[in-house]
């Protein structure tokens, strides 16, 4: 699904933020992507769903090296791929739930299908009293919530969520944790970044902790030493 080799990434002259990462991950895998801020999770995830190139190494998604794919190779690659932002980009023109809904209507899927599927994510993650609001009305955590459901909707072979429960009250993440969970036994692999420890401990799967640009892992407890994640 997703495999590392010797890679490194700078921005732009700087020095790399990431160096030497190495690791495999399986379809169908879980794991919590930890770290001090700045470590470099954000930058880790940038290079996974294809908004940055490394700067050397090997970056393989899907079987396909990325650092020579076609750009035509690159979109289909995307669409297989979910993402929750830390920063939302919902679209204020739209309503909530035509955000949630865009990617299965970008698809050409039946209106109506994508409106109950839509609507059933939402009363998950308890947004059913805001289903026709502008996103401009939401709170920053309502804002979140909605971003996760059009990530989730389209059942994404791979899910990305960088620091998913950040904004929201301990009740919403656990019920967002286990809606990462119940689309991971439906066959999404997820790598999830996060700083919430309690988090990291209650659903115990394995995490890959960055430390200054070097990545630990797969770890089930405190991070000690480099290893090779599979």
């Amino acid at each position: 699904m997703v495999r590392f080799q010797n890679v490194g990434m700078r921005y732009g002259l700087g020095s790399e933020v990431l160096h030497d990462v190495n690791f495999e991950l399986r379809p169908g895998s879980f794991h919590f992507l930890s770290g001090a801020s700045g470590a470099g999770k954000s930058s880790l995830l940038k290079l996974i769903y294809l908004a940055h190139r490394p700067s050397r190494g090997l970056v393989t998604l899907f079987d396909t090296d990325v650092t020579t794919a076609s750009r035509n190779q690159l979109a289909l690659i995307r669409r297989r791929i979910g993402v929750v932002f830390q920063e939302f980009r919902l679209l204020n023109h739209l309503s909530v739930i035509e955000n949630v809904a865009l990617p299965l209507k970008v698809s050409g899927q039946d209106w109506e299908e994508n409106r109950q599927h839509a609507v059933e994510l939402l009363n998950w993650v308890g947004l059913e009293d805001c289903i026709d609001s502008s996103p401009q009305v939401l709170s920053g955590g309502q804002k979140q919530r909605v971003a996760i459901a059009r990530a989730v909707i389209s059942r994404p072979e791979l899910l990305l969520a960088d620091e998913p429960t950040g904004n929201v009250d301990d009740v919403i993440a656990l019920r967002l944790l286990y809606l990462f969970e119940e689309l991971n036994r439906l066959g999404t692999t997820v790598i999830i970044a996060t700083h919430s420890e309690a988090l990291m401990e209650r659903f115990a799967h394995p995490r890959l902790h960055l430390s200054e640009g070097a990545l630990l892992g797969p770890l089930t407890g405190p991070p000690t030493q480099p290893g090779f994640a599979s």
